[in-house]
């Protein structure tokens, strides 16, 4: 059955003035889509997906503008559309969007319901009344309990997932032809995640609706998208039906994507990344603009730009491959290709005879929130021994970061004790054990941009540790030390008189980490270090943890929701809810028999990059009333060697009864 095509844009050009120079964002794209389909528009961070969707809506950046090609949208060319009168007619009504943060999508001074209630009266006239009912109406839809309440409260009052269902809720209310989603998942947990997909799916088929997605995790699109765009330099370079794109791959950069991915990879084995940056997009591009980063490039790619060749009726890539006289080099290629991702032997470095390092026992963290006491951290116990990683995972606000800053002294502790290397760091510590404390412990945070000073050159930056714990004699040993570290992090020397601006979010997380490694700490807690990096740079940054761990010796406490990622660097797994850890495990163990329901829940909502296994997979949220702790007390227990669960006696018989039948 032929589909309604719903909209078409062919050879769109962006460009953009900045500070006297031209840059071409997007270079020639063309997508298609389709009536009720998802397109998932894929790729790293400023290749150009954002920009190339907002110009369908005409929001874009002041100092840019559609330079060239054609967006037709019911036989119009809105390309040419100029005025805001004109965009008017366009926006809500046909073509709505959903932005990365909802906080920012949101009027921090209004209530939601107004926000909503607004855009209603706006577009179609509604009285007051009928207006506020639609939107009451519209909050149920986005799974808003108790709306009529809700609908006064302002987006303070809501969590990142509730704020997101109101953005969603905002964009639909005009019930658009088009729901343009612009990585609407990115800064939620993976439940929160799975339940707005959901939800977003829902709306979709309820009412038939086209969704184009923009993402750069491969996971979402194996959940959500039909057919898929691989977007690289401001241009589409492969595009198909979203199996073609994952089982049959042909353009280098979406191989190499697909490899750079944990899941597709062997433990104890560096992940696959793409080396270099992206092109200078102020300049022209000779060729495939991929070439400089393709270890595997032709002479062609770099002389000639390749057009699409047809793989299938639905597949298309534009790469010199596909060229029928490229056939013996794809061949060469492939063999390479099965000696390159040969498995390395998993290593287990995580042994309780290298001795343990940090030491939790019974550590409760409170806050006071007004006259309330809130309990972030409750109770809580583990061990990290010498040379291992070991990770919490968990949704937001369940504790793993506090645990980090109560290990640091950033936050005082209400109860029990913590140990490191067997002495209580608890308790009040001289100047002098603070200082020694302070340099064999270090953090790496999650947004390097945040927590790197902007105005300091990067020699400063990574020297500032050697300044406070006075770690060199002349100014001679200083520039050997930070040259030391930048290159133990891939930066080269010449990085060193640079701004943090300067540089990508990859590259400033190597600015954060070698700043940690430089005043030669045994043990870092990596606190979402890698969770706003692309999937290229996240795996060049997650290879450079595990080869420090190895040249140096360390000891990680890695913080993380992002469970592919865990499962590829830890050597033990701890999985907190609302303060309490409930589950802890080796790795491969948690993976292989989640034991407690809140870790089952956790690993059944992590998109997985595999759209057979997506479109089968059932989410079940977690319902803390499965529980009956009324009586039967729950306690911190070893159920297997190695392996703990918070649970009550009855629970402890079952998940012991379940392992044996496993096992």
């Amino acid at each position: 059955m032929k589909r309604e095509k719903v909209f078409e844009a062919q050879n769109v050009e962006i460009k953009f003035n900045l500070r006297g120079k031209t840059l071409t964002a997007v270079r020639g794209a063309s997508i298609d889509l389709y009536q009720g389909e998802t397109l998932a528009i894929v790729g790293e961070s400023g290749c150009g997906k954002s920009v190339f969707a907002k110009s369908f809506l005409g929001v874009l950046d002041k100092n840019g503008w559609v330079s060239g090609g054609h967006m037709l949208l019911d036989g119009v060319d809105i390309a040419q559309y100029k005025t805001e009168k004109e965009w008017l007619k366009i926006r809500g009504k046909k073509i709505a969007m959903v932005f990365q943060d909802p906080m920012t999508s949101l009027n921090p001074v209004k209530t939601i319901g107004e926000q909503i209630r607004e855009v209603i009266a706006w577009h179609f006239g509604t009285d007051k009344e009928a207006s506020k009912q639609q939107a009451i109406e519209l909050l149920y839809q986005v799974g808003i309990d108790n709306a009529e309440a809700r609908y006064k409260q302002y987006p303070h009052e809501f969590s990142g997932g509730m704020r997101q269902r109101v953005v969603i809720a905002t964009a639909i209310a005009c019930r658009p032809k088009i729901l343009i989603c612009d990585e609407p998942t990115t800064a939620l947990d993976v439940t929160v995640q799975a339940q707005i997909l959901q939800l977003i799916k829902k709306l979709q088929q309820d009412l038939n609706m086209s969704v184009i997605y923009i993402t750069h995790d491969l996971g979402v699109v194996a959940s959500v998208a039909d057919r898929v765009a691989v977007m690289y330099a401001g241009q589409i370079v492969e595009y198909g039906l979203v199996n073609e794109i994952f089982k049959d791959a042909r353009h280098p950069y979406t191989e190499a994507l697909l490899l750079s991915l944990p899941q597709l990879a062997v433990k104890g084995s560096d992940l696959q990344s793409i080396k270099g940056s992206p092109p200078n997009l102020y300049k022209e591009i000779k060729g495939d603009a991929f070439a400089p980063r393709n270890p595997d490039a032709m002479k062609i790619d770099y002389e000639i730009e390749p057009p699409f060749f047809k793989v299938t009726d639905t597949h298309y890539a534009k790469t010199w491959l596909l060229h029928e006289q490229a056939r013996g080099y794809v061949k060469e290629l492939s063999k390479k290709q099965e000696e390159r991702v040969k498995a390395t032997p998993e290593v287990d470095s995580g042994s309780s005879e290298k001795g343990v390092l940090v030491s939790l026992r019974n550590v409760t963290v409170d806050f006071k929130l007004g006259r309330k006491k809130f309990s972030a951290v409750k109770d809580v116990t583990f061990d990290i021994y010498r040379g291992e990683t070991f990770s919490l995972v968990g949704e937001s606000g369940s504790g793993k970061t506090t645990i980090g800053k109560a290990i640091m002294k950033i936050c005082h502790t209400s109860g029990g004790d913590i140990f490191y290397k067997g002495k209580n760091i608890n308790k009040k510590l001289s100047g002098a054990e603070l200082t020694r404390f302070r340099r064999q412990v270090q953090m790496i945070f999650q947004d390097p941009m945040a927590s790197l000073n902007e105005r300091a050159k990067v020699d400063y930056i990574i020297s500032e540790g050697l300044y406070n714990f006075r770690l060199f004699t002349d100014e001679q040993e200083r520039k050997r030390k930070v040259a030391e570290a930048m290159r133990s992090v891939g930066l080269s020397n010449e990085h060193a008189t640079r701004f943090p601006h300067e540089f990508s979010g990859g590259q400033r997380q190597r600015i954060g980490i070698a700043r940690s490694v430089v005043v030669e700490p045994e043990f870092i807690i990596a606190d979402e270090p890698v969770s706003a990096l692309d999937v290229s740079i996240r795996a060049q940054v997650i290879n450079l943890l595990n080869q420090l761990k190895k040249d140096k010796g360390l000891t990680y406490l890695f913080i993380a929701h992002d469970l592919s990622v865990v499962r590829f660097i830890s050597d033990r797994i701890a999985v907190m809810y609302k303060g309490r850890i409930v589950e802890l495990a080796g790795s491969e163990e948690l993976f292989a028999h989640p034991l407690h329901p809140y870790t089952i829940a956790l690993l059944q909502a992590a998109p997985i990059p595999d759209p057979d296994i997506e479109r089968e997979k059932r989410v079940i949220a977690y319902d803390p009333s499965v529980h009956d702790y009324v009586t039967d007390k729950p306690f911190w227990a070893e159920v297997a060697p190695g392996h703990f669960v918070w649970a009550n006696s009855h629970e402890m018989a079952m998940y012991e009864e379940r392992l044996a039948k496993l096992k």
